[in-house]
């Protein structure tokens, strides 16, 4: 998929008075509404959106799985242009990602790096339409980002649709990655071939490690995933009930309990178990601390990501090999997005919907 051109209102500093906004009010009530868009305060940017992909997350929340405020603006992953700003580091017509968690910088958990859980964190397509920041999803022409909200700039090769996606998946992948460690020479699982899944295989294979294991019941994404560089075994679609191979580190994306505990039972020695999926309602697990401590196995999860991680992402999908025009769904409008949020046919790992 090709780099769209921006829009050319985004390259002047014209004043811009309202927003088109789709906003959530519940269930499959989606409606198309004009949001004013206040003065910029200190620090803030606002972005003229040119692309924004769907993230399962939303579908989630359409669907009940998780709860979110209502009205809402959802959306958290998007690419768009510097229509004015307030950040001395930012200039208006730059193309820039933006991180799904604007953090305050003062709590005690901002103070030791750990953003991610910020005390008073406000994210992306997650706050409330009436609330102090209405325009905080992409599912919109116009996105207002914060004081404190990490912004990258995007090198002019990488594609729309991939510089989307930095800001969720490949950043948490990132995150991942940091926590797994070192992957040069070990043996890897991957659970999830959904979009953070495909980008891990990737980065474990670009990361050297010996050998990489993907694992999904859908046939299209495991062979994206063995394109990848990924082994497919056939036990990893037919149930079978052989003893586990073992690996160094297990990487879970699908948040299933087969996953979960596809990747307890597949620890080695001294392995790490990184946890990513089970962002919503889970079901508890049952572990055996002698088998944690005799084997020197760790289990961590990662849910949210560092200033670090977003930069890392873009630099990543920069140089991946991913076929986005195969992963990523022709380019819907905008007043098309309910529609997609809402289908429970999703054969792609992420539907796009561009605004120009």
């Amino acid at each position: 998929m090709t780099t769209p051109t921006p829009p050319t209102t985004s390259s002047s500093t014209a004043p811009v008075e309202m927003a088109q906004a789709l906003v959530w009010h519940g269930g499959s009530d989606f409606r198309m509404q004009e949001a004013p868009i206040p003065a910029l305060q200190e620090g803030e940017t606002l972005v003229e959106i040119t692309t924004a992909t769907i993230c399962g997350s939303d579908r989630h929340t359409v669907f009940g799985r998780r709860s979110a405020p209502c009205p809402s603006v959802l959306g958290h992953e998007g690419v768009g242009v510097v229509h004015a700003t307030r950040n001395p580091d930012l200039q208006v017509g730059q193309r820039v990602v933006f991180s799904v968690t604007a953090p305050c910088m003062e709590c005690d958990r901002c103070e030791r790096g750990m953003t991610a859980k910020c005390r008073n964190l406000k994210k992306t397509g997650h706050e409330a339409f009436d609330s102090e920041w209405p325009l905080s999803g992409t599912y919109a022409s116009h996105i207002m980002l914060r004081n404190y909200q990490p912004v990258v700039v995007v090198p002019e090769p990488l594609p729309d649709v991939a510089a989307s996606i930095a800001p969720c998946a490949g950043a948490t992948v990132m995150a991942c990655m940091e926590q797994a460690g070192a992957l040069a020479g070990k043996r890897v699982l991957v659970v999830g071939i959904g979009m953070l899944g495909l980008i891990a295989v990737e980065a474990a294979v670009r990361g050297g490690a010996a050998e990489v294991v993907a694992v999904d019941r859908n046939q299209t994404r495991l062979g994206w995933a063995r394109e990848l560089g990924a082994v497919v075994p056939d036990s990893s679609v037919s149930g079978d009930e052989a003893e586990p191979e073992l690996f160094d580190v297990t990487l879970e994306f699908s948040g299933s309990g087969f996953g979960v505990t596809t990747c307890f039972d597949s620890l080695d020695i001294g392995g790490r178990a990184v946890l990513a999926g089970s962002v919503a309602t889970s079901p508890a697990y049952t572990l055996d601390p002698e088998w944690l401590v005799r084997g020197w196995r760790t289990i961590t999860g990662v849910h949210n990501y560092e200033p670090r991680h977003l930069e890392q992402a873009v630099k990543f999908l920069a140089g991946s090999q991913i076929d986005w025009n195969t992963v990523v769904s022709a380019p819907i409008a905008l007043e098309d997005v309910p529609m997609e949020v809402l289908s429970k046919q999703v054969t792609h790992l992420r539907a796009s919907a561009r605004f120009f």
